[in-house]
């Protein structure tokens, strides 16, 4: 049998338009910004610098970013910014998982004072000298380690992972305990295949803090082949000026043309740094799209 069609009043259309139009509006003022840095990126640098790119790119060209990848320190800085990301996150990933489903084992020895002790470290900060002064005592100034072992333990993250451990099925953990598994045996079998949703919510959350992450490096990194990228971008942006001068003066040495079009600027090197700095991270997110909102609301809402 077919079904009735369902009858709209006029009022309902209205508002439908009016919610589509007021989010599509949010969503250009949202991602306009990241469009405007883009063109800005591959227009006439002259042009650009007068402010005068709004909408559309002009007299297009790909010589900025051919420029950017030439200052010095940019690969190395590179390359730190993702080993601290992929390396941080595989293993406040791995803390999280297992630290939630151990509080949510009712025969955990003191389980409810390790919990508490745990998430109480989310509402109570001794403040940067104190946490500097504890760095450096363990050695962890121009250290690596320094971008990894602090973020590991992340109590927000394993109250994400707890809540959704507890809001799966306990016959599952019964049924394999009954059949002899251990605690390591069900985290592994059983608990680590289901939590995929939450855990790629957990994951996307760590990736974005390490990548953006740059106070670390102002406070506790003095060596320039640990400066992170966000680092050389914190730098670049207050050194702009001086930055477009040096590979200015690069290109007329070598056999570039070098044309008010494609002279470096002030504003050509804040916005391509930026656009280097921000475009990988925003690879990630579609990536994890589809486990992100069925991971987050999971992890947020026992059921």
């Amino acid at each position: 049998m077919r079904k009735a069609a369902v009858q709209v009043s006029p009022t309902d259309k209205m508002i439908t338009v009016l919610i589509y139009v007021l989010f599509s509006l949010f969503a250009c003022v949202c991602v306009y910004p990241f469009y405007s840095i883009i063109i800005n990126t591959i227009s006439a640098n002259d042009i650009s610098a007068r402010g005068d790119v709004v909408f559309y790119p002009l007299h297009i060209h790909f010589q900025n970013y051919l420029d950017v990848f030439k200052i010095p320190g940019l690969g190395n800085a590179a390359l730190i910014s993702l080993g601290r990301t992929v390396i941080g996150t595989l293993l406040t990933v791995g803390a999280s998982a297992f630290l939630g489903f151990m509080f949510s084992q009712e025969d955990m020895w003191g389980r409810r004072f390790w919990y508490r002790f745990t998430v109480i470290t989310m509402f109570f900060n001794a403040g940067i000298i104190p946490w500097y002064l504890t760095m450096r005592s363990l050695h962890l100034t121009n250290n690596f380690l320094a971008y990894i072992l602090p973020t590991i333990v992340a109590p927000f993250f394993i109250i994400l992972v707890k809540t959704f451990v507890e809001s799966t099925p306990k016959e599952l953990q019964q049924a394999a305990s009954i059949d002899g598994a251990g605690t390591m045996m069900i985290f592994f079998r059983i608990i680590l295949p289901i939590s995929k949703p939450i855990l790629a919510t957990v994951a996307i959350f760590t990736a974005v803090d390490q990548w953006n992450s740059f106070q670390d490096t102002l406070l506790l990194v003095t060596d320039s082949k640990l400066y992170t990228l966000q680092f050389i971008l914190y730098n670049y942006i207050n050194q702009a000026s001086s930055l477009s001068t040096m590979v200015n003066l690069q290109n007329a040495g070598s056999t570039a043309i070098a044309s008010l079009a494609t002279e470096q600027t002030t504003t050509s090197i804040r916005m391509t740094v930026t656009i280097i700095v921000v475009a990988p991270i925003l690879l990630v997110y579609p990536i994890f799209q589809r486990f992100f909102v069925k991971g987050i609301m999971i992890g947020a809402v026992k059921g």
